[in-house]
């Protein structure tokens, strides 16, 4: 079940979501926020936020930026009366913006659509793959490696929070087609989780952590379209 939270001072507009998706989802878990300083307290995981911009204390465009420190993929959607804000919503990787007053048909679509996104980041978050190295074999957690290596027949599989990489029996064909499209090829010898791409440069990728990879340059217009398609199709920078 996924875990809702609406953040708004207005304890009318809280109930108005709050019965959208009530009406839409019966069974729906939902948390309300009059703040931003409350909603980071609770310290839950929520799937999908519904976070005013303007409201008194923490902003919800300040609120978004510790949330994303917390947890990259939460599917965020700003609700507020002033457009102007939507390049700040944009810098957070927010999934939508809505407009108040707020119209239930145009509220559905949008919350259909976040439903559908958030379903899919944590299917993402579960998913695992196996490897075989010299003595063992085991299944990793996909969205824990940062980038993969090619080391001849085998692979390094450089992960968060290990100083050495994993060496594993496999090819990079083998691994770019289980892993999916957070990972890109970004050279013949680097696999890289765009998730963790913290900036790159004509001729390099630096990622979380300061790890470093190289990026071909004839590949990198290719890269480079690959990357803002993947941040505008639901993908979220952990960085």
């Amino acid at each position: 079940m996924l875990h809702i939270a609406v953040v708004d001072d207005e304890e009318a507009i809280r109930q108005q979501i709050h019965g959208f998706i009530k009406k839409h989802e019966p069974n729906i878990l939902i948390s309300d926020f009059a703040t931003g300083e409350e909603l980071l307290e609770a310290g839950s995981d929520f799937d999908i936020i519904f976070l005013d911009i303007r409201m008194e204390g923490m902003d919800g465009i300040a609120a978004a930026r510790f949330l994303r420190q917390r947890n990259a993929d939460t599917v965020i959607i700003f609700i507020t009366g002033i457009k102007e804000y939507v390049f700040d919503a944009f810098d957070v990787s927010a999934f939508h913006y809505l407009l108040k007053p707020m119209k239930k048909g145009k509220f559905i679509q949008v919350f259909d659509r976040a439903k559908e996104e958030a379903e899919k980041r944590k299917r993402q978050r579960e998913k695992q793959i196996f490897i075989k190295t010299k003595n063992q074999g085991f299944t990793i957690n996909v969205n824990r490696i940062l980038y993969i290596e090619s080391k001849g027949k085998k692979v390094g599989i450089h992960t968060l929070h290990m100083e050495e990489a994993i060496e594993a029996y496999a090819t990079m064909e083998e691994l770019k087609e289980q892993l999916g499209g957070s990972f890109y090829r970004c050279h013949r010898g680097y696999l890289v989780n765009m998730s963790y791409i913290e900036k790159y440069d004509m001729d390099s990728i630096i990622l979380s952590g300061g790890e470093k990879v190289y990026l071909t340059k004839k590949k990198h217009s290719d890269f480079v379209k690959a990357y803002m398609w993947y941040l505008q199709n639901g993908g979220v920078s952990c960085v």
